[in-house]
């Protein structure tokens, strides 16, 4: 199948807060986020399941109360797989059916990567413990993954992540519609067949973005960073001039075939639902 074969998903993903407050704020964006009709949100998972715990209960807490299903990240480096093992028998029992399988980072100050080593790895494990139960999804990168090696041994290590099992994937964010769909073209001359999501980044702030987008290697395009840098400290004016350059991108996107959208939305509805709105994905 083509990409635009697929059906057409959207989710919206978040990460566990530190605070009562922050998880009250996420709530309160979680409900508003509904209006964009997700098929799942998803729940981050900090380097070397730094936040498990706190993954664990927004995870639950939105599979309980949100009438939609969550989709726990679950990282493998540092990890065991008895670990991975209770973790998953805890998800299945509370009717988890979906899980975002990930490498992740290394804690800082560790040297022992555990039990795995690769994503490809998590996912086999996952399928022989628990065959179908879990949708796997795992990660793609259009812009290639700052650690590979060449453009060619990234979509090896991809190939490997859906040889062992994946059902879907999600893409690192970019600003480039063109590296997606060459990304996409390039996987189905390998003969990959699954959903290959986009992962779409809002912008509300340009130092947090260029600190985000140098450390996991998602380019900023020339003109839209100068663009950013030009507004210097005003808000108002990044806030309009990305909510036009990610609506854009997004149409382009979905267009051009993309099946879906995946909104990294920083535990903030507002954007997210600006863009939906542009799309003509809410009902007014």
């Amino acid at each position: 199948m083509s990409q635009s074969d697929w059906p057409k998903t959207f989710s919206c993903e978040f990460f566990p807060p530190i605070t009562a407050e922050g998880f009250t704020k996420l709530q309160t964006a979680r409900q508003q986020l509904l209006a964009l009709r997700p098929a799942y949100f998803s729940v981050t998972y900090g380097a070397g399941g730094s936040t498990r715990d706190r993954t664990v209960e927004i995870v639950l807490d939105t599979q309980a109360h949100s009438g939609i299903s969550a989709a726990p990240h679950l990282t493998c480096i540092a990890s065991t797989r008895d670990s991975i093992r209770e973790l998953l028998n805890h998800y299945k029992a509370h009717g988890i059916r979906r899980i975002v399988a990930l490498r992740g980072d290394m804690p800082s100050g560790m040297r022992d990567p555990g039990e795995f080593r690769y994503a490809n790895e998590l996912v086999a494990f996952i399928r022989a413990e628990f065959g179908d139960h879990f949708h796997i999804e795992v990660a793609a990168y259009p812009e290639y993954h700052p650690q590979a090696s060449s453009p060619d041994k990234d979509l090896e290590n991809f190939q490997r992540k859906i040889n062992a099992g994946a059902n879907s994937a999600i893409t690192q964010y970019f600003y480039n519609s063109d590296a997606y769909f060459r990304f996409v073209d390039h996987c189905a001359g390998q003969g990959i067949d699954i959903p290959i999501v986009p992962g779409i980044m809002p912008i509300t702030n340009f130092t947090q973005l260029a600190r985000f987008s140098d450390a996991c290697g998602a380019e900023i395009p020339r003109w839209i960073r100068k663009k950013l840098e030009s507004f210097s400290d005003d808000r108002d004016a990044i806030r309009t001039f990305g909510l036009d350059v990610v609506s854009e991108l997004c149409r382009k996107l979905l267009d051009g075939g993309a099946p879906g959208l995946h909104f990294y939305t920083m535990n903030q509805a507002g954007l997210t639902l600006a863009i939906g709105e542009r799309l003509g994905l809410i009902a007014r």
